[in-house]
């Protein structure tokens, strides 16, 4: 991996801490229309706060945990829900705007 890469993965995996930031790397990832890169981009936020600790909070054991994130995990709402609420993250439905 090259150093810029490195920097930037850095850069963001310490701005997905804030609760905000990370809800704004989800709402742009959910517009990709995309469960897979929604799903990973919810990793890099679990990475970001510490899977272990994720883990241990969600009272999800790591390799699910692992697993659910994974590009072809598929969550049950339930689970989602837990995760997102230990990442002081919420789901929300808005009216879509037409064009």
């Amino acid at each position: 991996m090259d150093q810029i890469t490195v920097k930037y993965e850095t850069g963001l995996k310490a701005s997905l801490i804030d609760p905000g930031e990370a809800a704004a790397y989800l709402d742009s990832a959910l517009e990709e229309n995309d469960q897979e890169i929604f799903l990973l981009a919810l990793r890099d936020i679990a990475e970001a706060r510490g899977f272990s600790k994720v883990a241990q909070d969600t009272l999800l054991n790591r390799e699910n945990l692992y697993r659910m994130l994974s590009s072809t995990g598929n969550p049950q709402l339930s689970s989602l829900i837990t995760l997102l609420h230990s990442l002081n993250l919420r789901l929300a439905v808005e009216v879509q705007q037409t064009a």
